[in-house]
């Protein structure tokens, strides 16, 4: 069986985690339901098999799909759904600038241009919170374990990208939660300050050390594509 498109998935135990903004210097906890999250970023082979498409600027099954915005995480949730018969998680409003997917419309969620049915039992990214919580398994410092185990960064990675699964898991069995590169997250990163920006999380293979922290967050706007920015995929437990 081929690995590199198996879309293997944990079941994450429910739990607490506290969130900070550094620039209102606000902390906030969030009490996390169970879920399911994905052992891997998802792969360049399973994103093919789902969308057909290959966006990404590095090849190899096993890598990491990048090079692919927060759109395109969002409508390959709902497409590997579908393929699974699940039901959809996201609404995408086509109506908006005439294409699925496009920015404009007020969502249920109060996020433009799509809606999230939380009682659906289809494909999604994590939250923020789910994300630190899943990355942390447990530990309270700024990383599961020493760094040059558990991630590629810019320290061991050659400054290029990685098959998935070549370090560590951590105490929960999930693979690459930091380094390689970074995941896209649902949130909203500071609507203030930088409207839809979104969340990423976990740091990437072109990133020093300081980025590779389970509390470590980054932004971006959700139609941006670069060569360290992927994702993984999780579920709600339903009853």
């Amino acid at each position: 069986m081929d690995t590199s498109t198996v879309n293997e998935m944990i079941a994450v135990p429910p739990g607490r985690v506290t969130l900070t903004d550094r620039r209102t210097q606000r902390s906030w906890p969030v009490e996390l339901a169970p879920y399911r999250l994905g052992v891997f970023p998802v792969t360049q082979a399973l994103y093919a098999q789902v969308t057909g498409a290959r966006p990404s600027t590095s090849e190899g099954d096993r890598l990491p799909v990048e090079s692919v915005s927060w759109w395109d995480a969002v409508r390959f949730c709902n497409a590997l759904s579908r393929q699974e018969g699940f039901t959809l998680a996201y609404l995408l409003h086509t109506d908006s600038e005439g294409a699925e997917g496009r920015e404009g419309i007020e969502g249920a969620e109060g996020v433009e241009g799509i809606e999230w049915d939380t009682a659906a039992d289809g494909y999604r990214l994590p939250t923020e919170a789910e994300w630190e919580h899943a990355c942390r398994a447990g530990t309270t410092g700024p990383r599961h374990g020493p760094l040059d185990d558990i991630a590629w960064y810019r320290g061991n990675s050659d400054e290029r990208l990685h098959d998935v699964g070549g370090k560590q898991p951590n105490p929960w069995g999930l693979h690459d939660m930091l380094g390689n590169v970074w995941d896209w997250c649902w949130d909203v990163y500071d609507a203030e300050v930088y409207g839809t920006y979104r969340v990423l999380r976990g740091g990437g293979w072109f990133d020093e050390h300081w980025s590779c922290r389970a509390s470590a967050r980054r932004r971006s706007h959700p139609s941006y594509q670069v060569d360290d920015v992927g994702f993984r995929v999780a579920r709600s437990v339903t009853p």
